[in-house]
């Protein structure tokens, strides 16, 4: 598209500044406190829209936060694009790893990022890469290039869950109707290798309580005696894989896709260093499934993880007690075909089995969604691929994610309509962790290339 770089240059500190602002807001959809802010948030990302050529944009409410929606529609017989993307955050705790506080973005530079990386929590996941897209229509709305239809749905719970979102695409299929959607939350493989990201995982996230007696005992008088909650917790736990890093739930891997040799030989053509992927993350050895490589056991393999445990006395000092409960939080990554309800369900059972006398236990589901998989021969790739070869100078990649945005597999299915997933964030940007960070040429790079996808979607519509 004409004069796209000229545009981002003239309005870099611009688009910089915008971006900071919105990630001065904590918008942190999981902790109630921060109730004002999320909605705040909502309002900017509304007022920004209309700024950047939405002819009608409007809050929906639901049962939850709300859902921005906007359109510009130039022509009801040209293609029509539904941008979806997210502007509630992940909690920044723990505050004391940060190095800067979480919000208040900072640009610092890095081997990574030589010309600057934005430091805030929602700087890649999902802010940076969702305001991308409003920049990039910005650029295509008042250079008067815009080729075809688009419509955004931003929502504030993705990181929740997205159970209001669901109900919305539900109830409003005329309204959100397109051809295909673009979702920019995932990332690439390096600066200089561009890649599309054609799978990503599911989820089952549950929490378990295991209750032994009904208060805290004294640890001298009762040890010994009765089950301690925490210590069966903890061997239920350790259970849960075998000497191979197997998932041990019976019926967990029934419906797994197993890969071809050829798919398996494809995927291992990304660059990738193991000992630098060690470095990175401080660590003397990688850990996992055994017979599959370091990339392939973070995508096409299901997985089961622990995000957090507690229960007794965790404060300073002493106090000798057995604990009355104990509880933890799981995480399911699960691949395609592997339904994340009879998954659930699988883990409910399983648990409640192995559970010793003397201790009683509960489960309780919080959320989750299918795995989702879209072809390379599709119209929308295509066009992605392209816009990717103009930017960069080379093909991306098609590669699968070890991540997961359950709603893609529910738009398929209530929109009939194939997602495309152009990430530009980077493995490095610490999302989810302590000192999330986007790079500013990521940034840029977004906003150059949105456009061009656009332009080769309409071209290869016709």
């Amino acid at each position: 598209m004409n004069n796209i770089q000229s545009y981002i240059k003239e309005n870099k500190d611009r688009f910089l500044n915008e971006l900071i602002e919105l990630l001065k807001i904590p918008s942190i959809s999981a902790d109630s406190t921060y109730k004002n802010d999320v909605l705040k948030t909502a309002e900017t990302i509304k007022t920004n829209l209309k700024k950047a050529g939405c002819d009608m944009v409007e809050i929906c409410k639901t049962d939850g936060y709300p859902i921005v929606y906007g359109e510009k529609i130039i022509d009801k017989n040209l293609p029509t694009v539904l941008v979806y993307g997210h502007y509630d955050v992940q909690p920044p705790d723990p505050l004391n790893l940060w190095n800067s506080p979480p919000f208040e973005p900072v640009i610092k530079k890095t081997a990574l990022h030589p010309e600057g990386a934005i430091f805030a929590r929602g700087a890649c996941d999902d802010k940076g890469q969702m305001y991308m897209h409003v920049k990039a229509l910005e650029f295509m709305t008042s250079t008067d290039q815009l080729p075809c239809n688009v419509k955004f749905m931003i929502e504030g719970e993705e990181e929740v869950g997205s159970s209001n979102l669901a109900i919305f695409v539900k109830n409003n299929q005329e309204k959100l109707k397109n051809d295909v959607i673009l979702i920019s939350d995932t990332g690439m493989i390096a600066q200089d290798v561009p890649s599309i990201t054609t799978g990503l995982r599911g989820l089952s996230y549950v929490e378990v309580e295991v209750t032994g007696p009904n208060r805290d005992l004294h640890s001298g008088l009762y040890g010994g005696a009765v089950a301690n909650p925490i210590n069966v917790l903890t061997k239920m736990i350790a259970s849960f894989h075998d000497e191979n890093n197997h998932i041990t739930i019976p019926g967990f891997y029934d419906k797994v896709e197993e890969l071809s040799k050829k798919e398996r030989a494809e995927m291992s053509k990304a660059p990738f260093n193991l000992d630098s992927y060690k470095k990175a993350l401080d660590i003397n050895a990688v850990y996992g499934e055994t017979g599959y490589t370091t990339n392939e056991r973070n995508s096409i393999r299901p997985t089961l993880d622990v995000n957090g445990i507690w229960g007794g006395y965790t404060g300073e000092g002493a106090k000798t007690v057995i604990a009355s409960k104990a509880f933890a939080k799981i995480s399911m990554r699960l691949v395609p075909h592997q339904d994340w309800e009879e998954i659930t369900q699988l883990f409910k059972n399983h648990f409640e089995s192995i559970a010793p006398e003397g201790v009683t236990v509960k489960i309780t589901p919080h959320h989750g969604g299918q795995g989702y998989v879209t072809p390379i021969n599709s119209i929308g790739y295509q066009a992605a691929s392209k816009a990717y070869q103009d930017t960069f100078g080379k093909t991306p990649i098609p590669q699968r994610s070890g991540g997961s945005i359950p709603i893609v597999s529910l738009f398929e299915q209530e929109l009939k309509s194939k997602t495309i997933l152009m990430g530009f964030g980077l493995d490095s940007d610490a999302i989810h962790s302590p000192n999330e960070h986007f790079g500013i040429f990521n940034y840029f790079k977004g906003i150059e290339t949105i456009p061009l996808f656009y332009k080769y979607f309409t071209e290869l519509s016709k």
